[in-house]
């Protein structure tokens, strides 16, 4: 069996993600907190006064993944992009990788509030924010979702939030995933294709972000773009595996010239910098606004450049002290990475203002994947849902069904068939010349960026789902 005929089933989606806390109900001495209390509505929780409620845990807890290696099957692969290597179901989550992303609107109120402000500067901080956010969701996320068969769908209406998307494998080799997300009032479009490249070191896998993300604001004629932070899942092989990610993530309001520029810090040798966010938003003329920072598995804070830079010197006096003290030799362990020790709290400059916190996790996370409560409903078959959506839907997949409900040899042997048949579906294509068509998107060119991308072109939710193929 040649290369091209093996079915794609890497590590991937490892860059998405989110949740929060009521902001409202936070008090820091010195600093300043949004009221979002009257924008946002995440619907993660269900509620009772007339909202509709989700499910809060999945049918069973999930299995014991110790006494699996994966050694075996990543040994060869060190260095090279794990583009066709086949993953036992025991490192996957009951997610689908299309079902993964929808979790950056877990956080839509973000997108809300930037749309309810009238200074620019202030949307921008909102939706540095709601990026931030956006990837929260893979705090302690260890297992990989479910590889999209080409031509799978997902939809999500959550009315509560006020937004509907939809999402459709596009491509297969190589893999891509394109989202269309719009609010039910008008108020702006989300929009993306996400294509992560991975590869293999020795102990951890780095999944490089790939793809362009655009909110457009349609009430303020703004549109901005950006792309997610690299992921590192790190002791694949020994060891208790933690999660940290990376580098630099730009964000342009593409109609003002503003641009918010945020650091995802590595870790370091000491830890120190473990889950750190820091950055600025500068105006056209490259002026240094705001200072944005905080922790992307925490909180994020605005404040005053000066303010910031006055704090920063004062703290670094007590480091230099600290430092002399905590040096040590710093040898490298061949058995596995341990993760730094997290210091829970952000230290908090006066005069900040709190853009965003995170949620806690329902009390039964750890033993369901460390699902969120938005993450814990994605999958749910609400009644009357099999007589609107389409065949191709997620929820219809049955591996991901029956690994959901614990079945783990059904799970298995459910993957294995669907690999075989969309292996079979490509060979009978590539005997007749035949190209595969996608259904909800085009490839085309971002319009703000120039880069290629998948736009959506429409007609989804007109629920005319005649002719889709029966990939299940």
């Amino acid at each position: 069996m040649s290369n091209e005929d093996e079915f794609y089933d890497a590590v991937t989606g490892l860059d998405s993600d989110e949740s929060y806390e009521g902001v409202s109900e936070a008090s820091f001495k010195d600093a300043q907190v949004f009221d979002c209390s009257s924008q946002k509505n995440n619907g993660s929780v269900p509620q009772e006064n007339g909202i509709k409620k989700h499910r809060t845990s999945l049918p069973v807890p999930m299995f014991s993944r110790n006494t699996v290696s994966v050694w075996g099957i990543l040994k060869k692969c060190i260095g090279l992009e794990l583009s066709k290597i086949t993953m036992p179901i025991v490192f996957n989550e009951p997610l689908s990788f299309l079902q993964r992303i929808t979790e950056y609107m877990e956080h839509t109120y973000l997108i809300n509030r930037a749309c309810s402000l009238s200074d620019s500067i202030e949307r921008m901080q909102a939706v540095a924010a709601f990026a931030v956010s956006a990837v929260a969701s893979q705090w302690d996320r260890t297992g990989k979702p479910f590889n999209p068969l080409l031509g799978e769908t997902y939809e999500l209406i959550r009315e509560e939030q006020g937004f509907r998307l939809v999402s459709e494998q596009v491509s297969h080799h190589p893999p891509v995933s394109a989202f269309h997300a719009e609010s039910l009032v008008g108020d702006f479009v989300f929009h993306g294709s996400i294509y992560p490249k991975l590869k293999f070191w020795g102990k951890s896998v780095e999944a490089e972000p790939k793809g362009t993300i655009t909110l457009e604001l349609l009430k303020h004629n703004e549109a901005y773009t950006w792309s997610n932070p690299y992921c590192c899942v790190h002791n694949i092989i020994l060891g208790k595996l933690w999660i940290e990610q990376y580098g630099t993530v730009e964000i342009i309001n593409h109609s003002t010239g503003d641009k918010c520029v945020l650091n995802f810090k590595p870790c370091g040798m000491f830890g120190k910098e473990l889950h750190r966010v820091e950055g600025y938003i500068q105006d056209k003329s490259k002026k240094k606004l705001r200072v944005i920072y905080g922790k992307w598995t925490e909180c994020m804070w605005s404040v005053d450049p000066r303010a910031y830079e006055a704090h920063k010197k004062s703290e670094k006096k007590g480091d230099n002290k600290k430092q002399k003290n905590d040096e040590h030799d710093g040898a490298e362990n061949d058995d596995a990475d341990d993760m730094p020790e997290v210091q829970e709290t952000v230290s908090i400059v006066p005069g900040s203002t709190l853009l965003w916190r995170i949620d806690s996790r329902p009390a039964n996370s750890a033993m369901m994947y460390n699902f969120t409560n938005f993450a814990m409903s994605l999958n749910e078959l609400e009644p009357g849902m099999e007589a609107i959506l389409p065949h191709t839907d997620c929820r219809f997949r049955p591996d991901i069904r029956a690994m959901e409900n614990g079945n783990m040899d059904e799970a298995s042997k459910e993957k294995e068939r669907l690999e075989v048949k969309q292996r079979a579906a490509r060979k009978e294509r590539s005997k007749h010349d035949d190209e595969w068509s996608t259904r909800w998107f085009q490839t085309g060119s971002n319009p703000y960026t120039s880069s290629q991308d998948w736009i959506y072109s429409g007609g989804y939710f007109n629920r005319n789902y005649q002719g889709l193929p029966y990939i299940y």
